[in-house]
């Protein structure tokens, strides 16, 4: 991963792209850096990812409620001001939301399995 310059980044600006789910959709905005990913992501209401992940990140709500559906274990309830942290190849999770959330999601090369 290289050096990065100190930035501020306006959202605004960054143009949403569309994912769908299972059920409802993922608006995605990113920011791409080598090694690194920084993105606000938008979960529609009843919003039901269509895979089971084993990438690592850092997820910050910042808006609503979602569910972190865990293919082993309990799921996980995370509402605005939570957080959560996993590295590569640790969980096999995926997200559902009933109402909609926002979301700040980190992951890059730091968080793989060593």
């Amino acid at each position: 991963m290289s050096n990065i310059p100190f930035q501020s980044i306006n959202w605004s600006t960054i143009p949403k792209v569309e994912y769908k789910g299972e059920t409802g959709m993922a608006y995605w905005q990113t920011m791409q850096y080598e090694g690194l990913r920084v993105r606000i992501v938008e979960y529609s209401a009843n919003y039901l990812a269509d895979h089971w992940c084993q990438k690592g990140h850092i997820v910050h709500c910042l808006e609503g409620e979602f569910i972190s559906e865990m293919q082993e274990g309990a799921p996980v309830v995370l509402k605005q001001g939570m957080s959560y942290v996993v590295s590569d190849n640790l969980s096999s999770h995926r997200s559902y939301s009933a109402h909609g959330a926002k979301l700040l999601i980190i992951d890059g090369d730091f968080l793989k399995e060593k």
